[in-house]
Parts: C-alpha cells; sequence; structure tokens
C-alpha cells in the first residue's frame, strides 16, 4: 500500500454541477472507464481508522482512477452506528487518515474527509466538536484540506457545524441533515446504494458553497475543463 512518491497529478478545485460517486468497493481501471463513458468527473474511495482494510484505496486503484480521467479524493471510515466520539478518538482517527493518505500518495490540498454520522444518541455536542476539531487539526498539518461529510444523527445543528467547526468544505450526506449555516455545501450526495457498472454506489454532484467555496481534488492535467 505504501508510496514513496506523490501521485501525478494537480490540485485543484472542482467546478460546479459536476458529477461524481463515492464507494466502498475498489474500482478497477475497466470500471474507472466506465464511468467515465457514462458522464461520471471524480472518485471519492475510502481509507480506514486504524488499518487499511483490503477494499480500501491503494496507491495502484489511484492511478488506474486518475488515469481514467476521474478526478480523486479521499473519505475515512466511520465507526458503526452509535459510537462516542471523543478529543482523542479525533485525533487518532485523523492522524490515521493523513498517514494512510500520504502512503498511497494523495498530495497535499487535496480534500480529506472525515465521516460525521451514527452518534450515540445523547452525545454531548462538545464531544462531537472536539472529535471533529481535533481530526480537523491532524489532517491540517499533514497537509491536507479537511472536509466533514454530513450525515444522519451527527451530533451538531446547522449553527455549530458553522461556528464550532474549523472545517471550511462540507459534504451533505443523501440522508435529511441540517444545513450549515452561512456557508452551505459543495459537495452533496444523493441516488444512494446505486448498482452502477457491476459496483454499489453512492452518487454525487459539487457546486459552490454559498460563501464561494469548493472541493479540493486531484487530476490529470487536461483531464477536466
Amino acid at each position: 500500500m505504501s508510496s514513496t512518491n506523490v501521485l501525478a497529478g494537480i490540485v485543484t478545485s472542482a467546478p460546479p454541477e459536476l458529477l461524481g460517486f463515492d464507494t466502498n468497493t475498489v474500482v478497477t481501471p475497466t470500471t474507472a472507464e466506465a464511468f467515465v463513458e457514462d458522464g461520471y468527473k471524480f472518485c471519492v474511495r475510502y481509507v480506514g481508522r486504524t488499518t487499511m482494510a483490503s477494499f480500501d484505496l491503494t496507491t495502484e486503484e489511484a492511478n488506474a482512477i486518475l488515469d481514467s480521467g476521474l478526478a480523486l479524493m479521499v473519505v475515512q471510515h466511520v465507526l458503526s452506528w452509535g459510537w462516542s466520539p471523543s478529543g482523542s478518538l479525533g485525533t487518532e482517527y485523523g492522524t490515521n487518515a493523513a498517514k494512510f493518505a500520504t502512503e498511497i500518495g494523495i498530495p497535499p490540498g487535496v480534500n480529506v474527509w472525515c465521516d460525521l454520522e451514527g452518534v450515540a444518541a445523547g452525545t454531548s455536542s462538545q464531544d462531537v466538536i472536539n472529535y471533529c476539531n481535533n481530526w480537523y487539526d491532524a489532517v491540517f498539518k499533514a497537509g491536507f484540506a479537511p472536509g466533514v461529510y454530513v450525515g444522519a444523527s451527527c451530533g451538531l445543528s446547522s449553527s455549530q457545524l458553522y461556528n464550532s467547526l474549523k472545517f471550511s468544505h462540507y459534504w451533505k450526506s443523501g440522508s435529511n441533515v441540517p444545513d450549515v449555516m452561512t456557508r452551505g455545501y459543495q459537495l452533496t450526495q444523493f441516488d444512494l446504494n446505486s448498482s452502477v457498472n457491476g459496483i454499489q454506489i453512492d452518487k454525487d454532484l459539487t457546486q459552490d458553497d454559498e460563501l464561494g467555496g469548493q472541493v479540493q481534488w486531484l487530476i490529470r492535467p487536461g483531464d477536466i475543463a
């Protein structure tokens, strides 16, 4: 899995209204090319919390995705539903997200996403905030652009998402979730658990947020206008 070299490509802001997908399945070269033929422009793939699984992103897969013409971003797996966040856990998982992304060869500046969903009922909002901000600090320190995926049972309000978190990149899940006050979202998920080109995906669409922010991804030069 490890790589001593940074993946070839450029880090750039994503134009709005581009279709992409996130998946927990390895994307082969043939599958990536099929998505490009279908009009998809980007892919979001997973890294682990403490270890990397066989179905997580590798350097080889990342190159296949990029070679096909798709842009690439990274998201970290979340714990099972009903988990309890804490500041120390945020530091641990954020450090690992950055470590795994670096080993794959993801260059500085690319969005690495924190999956915030399924928080245990009754969890203190401050525990959620501490988890998210410590995760942010670890990923930011490694040179990446930390983002947060806001899923069901995220444990925070619209105001807290904007005022209490350090993030400036927000990804809206396909669930019923709060808006991000003032800023809004740069990535929106829809059409969940679709079977496309032989794998299960969630579809995603880029957009400029209300402050003009855009997601940051890795592409091969000339792939996306």
